[in-house]
């Protein structure tokens, strides 16, 4: 009897180090350099004599975000159960980060405020995988691909992707164009992995070859960031972490936000809105937002903060999916990792940490039978993903569903879903352990269906009689009916 996807969602999110691992291929061969290649690369690195990164940004850009990175600049959030993967990858790798300049929380306890349609919520409590990882992306990024480089049997060459070859029914080659143009390079593969992003180019590799393309899966989000940095002053705020969430309703205006106290003793700090509802670059636009819109330590930092960056702006369309796992033939030694596969909205931060599940995914695929590895088509590996794609795209499309220009589509048995899920949600508000419950299964820490239990729903319906609303928790200058919430 196949198991469970809970079952499996806790065996892939182990923080257990791999067993005995063997060495399958000669080569195998990475494409991209970001969070999602540098993961796949590690574990590849336990099962190929070499292993070929082919990354088009050069390296030389630890200060920033590459320019393959468009949403490098804005908040990015490693989820706890990120967190425990990238530990499991890379023993001491936190500790690294502290001692590079990451911040550490200032106590025990996590520092976070939680504002949830106009009412503070409870925060997170401090988890067993040690002080919370905060950093911006360009920081975390840099120190993976250290790390990831510094391993002998990987290296790293910079160019842009133009092909794979495969003869006849499995990859062959992967040809790429070096940095500074010239002619293309071909380079054998006994197993590639596409790592390019949401806009990968592999499903019109495969159908020019013969191959079926993958089917994709969009959800329109048409989200709007705005971010900038500034200098973290405790004169100004105590702020720690901020998340904020107002999701559309009656009165509200659907609108998320975010500080996140960063390396270098700075914060950064996000608005965004959806649809029409658009943050500019202009940094007065920016701070009118803030103060009017968002709780008080928004309008604080932004009017009295030393800002040190432009107002970035960022605009994602939809979420979207491919669905590898459907197909019926795929060439062997190939698959996809990290965005390639699934991206979802980023105001929930799944992006990071699915593509550090997703390299457990590759571990367990290629440890489950690694004499097959080079022969036959990586069905395995893509079942294994589709249950890390499934767990996050239910979390993020369950709230977006609710946004008002998005008009499905409609999952199955929505309607008693929402109904159950909302149960749950007000009443993890005042409710500790429901609180925990939710909290893990929205850090990726566990499936969803750990909030489907008998036990949880009788819970929600006992907290659900016993309190009452709770009050508004006002926003700095607003009167207008916006509330506060987290992503």
């Amino acid at each position: 009897m196949p198991a469970s996807p809970s079952r499996l969602f806790a065996q892939i999110t182990t923080a257990e180090p791999p067993g005995d691992t063997t060495v399958v291929m000669r080569r195998a061969v990475v494409l991209g350099g970001s969070i999602a290649g540098l993961m796949a690369a590690r574990v590849l690195s336990d099962h190929a004599d070499e292993v070929l990164i082919v990354e088009r940004d050069p390296s030389d850009v630890d200060g920033g975000p590459r320019p393959g990175v468009p949403q490098g600049s804005q908040v990015h959030a490693l989820l706890p159960a990120g967190q425990v993967q990238l530990e499991r990858w890379f023993p001491g790798i936190a500790e690294e980060a502290f001692a590079l300049g990451a911040p550490l929380p200032p106590s025990d306890e996590v520092a976070a405020r939680i504002f949830i349609n106009g009412v503070e919520g409870l925060p997170p409590k401090p988890g067993s995988s040690g002080p919370g990882l905060i950093t911006t992306r360009p920081f975390l990024e840099a120190l993976v691909r250290r790390r990831t480089l510094a391993i002998d049997n990987i290296r790293m060459v910079y160019g842009r992707a133009e092909g794979i070859d495969f003869a006849p029914s499995r990859v062959s080659r992967v040809r790429y164009v070096p940095e500074g143009g010239g002619e293309p390079v071909a380079v054998g593969a006994d197993f590639v992995v596409d790592a390019m992003g949401r806009s990968s180019r592999l499903g019109d590799w495969l159908d020019e070859n013969g191959w079926p393309k993958p089917p994709m899966r969009r959800m329109p989000i048409k989200l709007n960031y705005a971010t900038a940095l500034y200098r973290r002053d405790e004169k100004i705020s105590d702020t720690w972490v901020v998340v904020y969430h107002t999701m559309a309703g009656p009165g509200r205006t659907a609108r998320i936000g975010g500080i996140n106290s960063v390396e270098d003793d700075r914060w950064i700090m996000l608005v965004a809105g959806y649809d029409t509802d658009r943050p500019s670059r202009d940094v007065a636009d920016f701070t009118k937002r803030c103060r009017e819109q968002y709780p008080e330590m928004f309008g604080a930092i932004a009017e009295y903060g030393e800002m040190l960056s432009d107002v970035i702006t960022y605009h994602q369309a939809d979420s979207r999916r491919r669905e590898f796992h459907q197909l019926d033939r795929l060439p062997a030694g190939l698959v996809a990792a990290g965005d390639a596969v699934a991206s979802f909205n980023p105001v929930y931060g799944q992006g990071m940490t699915s593509a550090m599940l997703h390299a457990s995914c590759l571990s367990a695929y290629l440890r489950s039978n690694p004499s097959s590895v080079r022969d036959q088509p990586a069905h395995a590996y893509f079942d294994l993903v589709r249950v890390v794609v499934d767990a996050a795209w239910q979390v993020s499309t369950s709230a977006d569903i609710e946004l008002p220009h998005v008009n499905g589509p409609y999952p199955r048995g929505y309607k008693i879903t929402k109904w159950f899920g909302d149960l749950v949600f007000r009443a993890s508000q005042t409710d500790p352990v429901l609180s925990k419950r939710l909290n893990r299964v929205t850090t990726m820490l566990d499936h969803p269906s750990a909030l489907s239990r008998p036990s949880v729903l009788l819970r929600a319906l006992r907290v659900g009689l016993s309190t009452r609303p709770r009050a508004a928790v006002a926003t700095g200058g607003a009167s207008n009916g916006h509330g506060a919430a987290r992503s």
